[in-house]
């Protein structure tokens, strides 16, 4: 009997392909109703459509695909699971594959922990290793409840049932819940958790864990100061509560260290670990302190923690990150990026924001037309404008760039490149991106987009029409104007070939 085939990618399959799928799917959809793409083809940075473009990809699966796309090393440790005969779903049994990965996966963890830290692993869902992480030390502490922040993740509410959260304000520069960005912002919001603690005491009903994110990744990509995070290692030490770092999107080199709390040298007491370490396939895992678990077994943990081929895709892409030493690329590529995108954003009017850690990066687009202050003082926060947003990332996708959207109104365009992406790919992505910025900036139709959401819009850009060129791209260094480059232009791009029909890239 012949092995069931792929089918085939015909002229009819952009239009055949999205008009079936809601016929049969659950509304619940996410990106086909923003990124009208059918994707048939990907490799590296970049995808292929079924109308034969070329796409660079920011998306890279919401930052999963640390090596971007159908990477070689991954690929090859597929088919040697594949071709050797092995079963590919084996629960918790040890074996080769299991060995190997988790032998991998302890290599990278901060060497304090290494020795002595414990693997878990779960469901193949974030969520899941949320679950399981809440799980082990609500056993462990005989406690039920969770310290989380404002603008995490939304799996922190489906996966905490049977205690109460405390929403704790995460701190942030440009909206400051005090007010005050910078340290003094975040050393109001220590104090914040810090009296919480304090106010509760010891009492047997206390929290059982903290929970954050080192980088909160769809609440619009904020760091977290490091002296915040020592902070609140501080206070859960002291109060006898688990630390749990949520790793999911920051881990696997994305924020220019191979693991996001190593920027500020905290060891938590859990590290949730999902998306990357799977090697572009689903698998979760904890990681935490011996003695959690000490004399539990037969925990259950979900059917789907054996997967073979994850762990193997998995331990191919750690020791590629490691031994080709991505992070400090992503630390020095990311920081590039953040310059020119900070240089684009003093000419711009409608971005509030650029921010980010190595190649984990977020532009917040707001409301220039919004009334500063009577006194004349400095600017407060402008509204976020989720429309202009919205344009912004349709005009990307024009013209062959994928890129993500979050934050808490959906006003922050995310871009999470593979940390493989090359000199020229960077150079292309900021190209396009400031294009697509000075084209929404200057369009006339602002009105359709003020009934999405937009509030009023001031007019063009403070330096339209100063010598420069549209959007008045005239600071050194700077991006340059739209409709010219200082780099290849996107259809003399390596990976965006002028024939729609050219061979795909390899």
């Amino acid at each position: 009997m012949a092995l069931t085939q792929l089918p085939p990618v015909g002229p009819s399959a952009r239009e055949e392909v999205p008009r079936r799928q809601p016929a049969r799917e659950s509304a619940a959809r996410t990106y086909p109703r923003s990124l009208p793409v059918v994707p048939v083809r990907a490799r590296g940075l970049t995808v292929e459509g079924a109308d034969g473009r070329r796409y660079l990809d920011c998306l890279s699966g919401a930052g999963s695909l640390v090596l971007g796309h159908n990477h070689p090393v991954v690929l090859d440790a597929i088919r040697s699971v594949l071709d050797s005969g092995a079963p590919l779903h084996v629960m918790d049994l040890a074996t080769p594959v299991r060995d190997a990965f988790t032998e991998e996966l302890s290599a990278t963890l901060p060497r304090a922990w290494a020795d002595s830290a414990r693997i878990r692993f779960c469901g193949p869902a974030g969520a899941d290793a949320v679950r399981a992480a809440l799980g082990l030390v609500r056993k462990a502490t005989g406690r039920t409840g969770l310290l989380a922040f404002t603008g995490a993740h939304d799996k922190v509410a489906a996966a905490a049932p049977g205690g109460s959260v405390i929403r704790l304000p995460y701190p942030q520069d440009y909206r400051c819940p005090f007010g005050a960005g910078g340290a003094g912002g975040a050393h109001l919001a220590a104090d914040r958790a810090q009296s919480l603690l304090e106010h509760r005491g010891s009492r047997a009903d206390g929290p059982a864990a903290m929970l954050l994110e080192p980088v909160l990744s769809e609440g619009g990509v904020i760091p977290a100061p490091d002296g915040w995070l020592r902070r609140m290692r501080e206070l859960t030490a002291a109060h006898g509560i688990a630390l749990i770092a949520d790793e999911t999107h920051t881990g696997v080199g994305r924020t220019g260290a191979f693991w996001a709390v190593e920027h500020s040298g905290i060891v938590p007491d859990v590290m949730v670990l999902s998306d990357a370490i799977g090697g572009s396939l689903p698998l979760a895992a904890i990681v935490h302190r011996e003695e959690l678990d000490a004399g539990r077994t037969g925990d259950r943990a979900g059917a789907f923690r054996g997967n073979q081929l994850a762990m193997a895709a998995g331990a191919a892409t750690l020791k590629y990150v490691r031994e080709n030493r991505l992070p400090e690329r992503a630390a020095a590529l990311g920081g590039r990026m953040l310059a020119g995108l900070t240089a684009m954003a003093g000419e711009c009017d409608h971005i509030g924001e650029v921010r980010g850690r190595g190649l984990m990066i977020g532009v917040e687009f707001v409301d220039p037309g919004a009334p500063g202050p009577a006194d004349g003082g400095s600017r407060p926060p402008l509204p976020a404008a989720p429309a202009v947003a919205a344009a912004v990332r349709r005009e990307c996708l024009r013209r062959g760039l994928i890129v993500g959207l979050g934050g808490r109104y959906a006003s922050v365009i995310r871009l999470l490149p593979p940390l493989t992406i090359t000199d020229e790919q960077a150079d292309a992505v900021l190209d396009r991106f400031t294009d697509a910025v000075a084209a929404v900036s200057h369009q006339q139709a602002f009105g359709p987009l003020e009934r999405q959401g937009t509030q009023r819009h001031r007019g063009p850009s403070r330096n339209a029409g100063a010598p420069g060129g549209p959007g008045g791209w005239t600071t050194p260094g700077a991006p340059p104007p739209h409709g010219t480059t200082s780099h290849p232009s996107p259809s003399n791009h390596p990976s965006t070939p002028k024939e729609a029909g050219a061979a795909f890239p390899v």
